[in-house]
């Protein structure tokens, strides 16, 4: 009789996984594209300031005419996207009920029913978290990772695979810089270590500081 582990089939079920996300990732980049749009994948932990980022943003973003969408994914709730909705972006909603990342197939669907063309931008709100998200690309061109200057300086050190992967990286809340202990060296060169291309761009969504240079960046990358 055959021993139990001669009949075990090994599967590599992460990278079928990855590569089934990938496929529908590239799809999702054709129709962006066909769209005229440019899709910014944000990631960033819980309490980092995504949304208001994004609304920064994608208000200054309008008012240089383009046209901007704003994809939501949290586990649960709709309260960012009915505040996007609120202030006349369109938004869609994601809920993963438990899942810890977005994939490419929700971006797709959600897509489907956001309604934008452009010439613009579609923001893709990440689930908060700094690990499972890095792997898949959801159709993307441009990654956007925000920190935040209350979360402490260690996040580059702690979590280099997210920063590795990004275009560009926010530190956000710089206006509470005085209030909490944060290096910036030790934190641009943790970035650095991981990612030495991306530029770092200091803002406040709340006050404003620094958003004009990251619309800026994000329209000169989208070239």
């Amino acid at each position: 009789m055959a021993s139990v582990e001669s009949k075990l089939m090994k599967v590599n079920i992460g990278q079928s996984i990855w590569k089934w996300n990938d496929e529908r990732s590239l799809a999702n980049r054709r129709r962006f594209d066909e769209l005229g749009l440019v899709c910014v994948n944000v990631l960033a932990s819980p309490g980092a300031g995504k949304t208001s980022v994004i609304v920064r943003l994608a208000e200054a973003l309008r008012g240089r005419g383009q046209a901007v969408g704003v994809i939501e994914g949290d586990v649960a709730s709709s309260i960012d996207t009915e505040r996007l909705r609120s202030l006349g972006f369109a938004a869609e909603q994601i809920n993963t009920d438990g899942g810890c990342h977005l994939d490419a197939a929700m971006v797709g669907g959600a897509l489907d029913r956001l309604g934008v063309s452009g010439p613009g931008f579609v923001f893709v709100e990440n689930i908060g978290n700094l690990i499972c998200p890095t792997q898949f690309h959801l159709g993307e061109r441009l990654r956007l990772v925000v920190a935040s200057a209350p979360e402490g300086d260690d996040k580059p050190v702690k979590y280099p695979g997210v920063f590795e992967t990004a275009d560009a990286v926010a530190l956000n809340k710089i206006d509470l810089l005085e209030h909490v202990d944060f290096r910036m060296d030790f934190f641009t060169a943790g970035v650095r270590t991981a990612n030495p291309a991306a530029p770092i761009f200091p803002i406040s969504a709340r006050g404003g500081q620094g958003i004009e240079e990251l619309v800026a960046w994000l329209l000169d990358a989208s070239r």
